[in-house]
């Protein structure tokens, strides 16, 4: 499983050119699943994201987690995160999850983030547009077969 994890002042989804879900003062996480990917990964995933100290304390030092901070989580199931393109200039997805699989993952990946902080989604395999206010900019990439 790969997310990548962006601190956020103020970020939407839209689907046909309407707000589908948004957050200000947050974490945009876009994930992604593989193969072999299970509720083990998932669950380290949850932990790093919600532990991650990338917010700002009173010292404007990263100390804070976004359960410090009372924040919320725009997250949007991403694909192409996989994508090897070590041939040709044409990505090949074949590392990602078939979808009717990965669905199932990211619907578990959200039940998770939510028990600890507010999570909203946007639509697994819809056509998305993304409005990312990245804050810092503060941008980190995990994948869970790096432990």
């Amino acid at each position: 499983m790969k997310v990548v994890i962006q601190r956020s002042k103020n970020s939407q989804v839209l689907i046909d050119n309407k707000v589908y879900n948004e957050i200000t003062n947050g974490l945009v996480v876009l994930s992604c699943f593989t193969l072999d990917d299970n509720l083990d990964d998932i669950k380290y995933i949850v932990n790093k994201i919600v532990n991650l100290r990338i917010f700002d304390d009173e010292n404007k030092v990263m100390n804070k987690s976004i359960l410090d901070t009372n924040g919320s989580i725009l997250s949007i199931s991403q694909f192409t995160l996989y994508a090897d393109t070590k041939k040709g200039n044409r990505p090949s997805y074949i590392k990602a999850l078939n979808g009717s699989e990965a669905i199932k993952l990211y619907d578990l990946f959200n039940t998770e983030l939510n028990k600890y902080v507010k999570t909203l989604p946007g639509v697994f395999g819809s056509d998305m547009l993304l409005k990312i206010e990245n804050d810092g900019p503060i941008t980190i990439i995990i994948d869970s077969k790096n432990k």
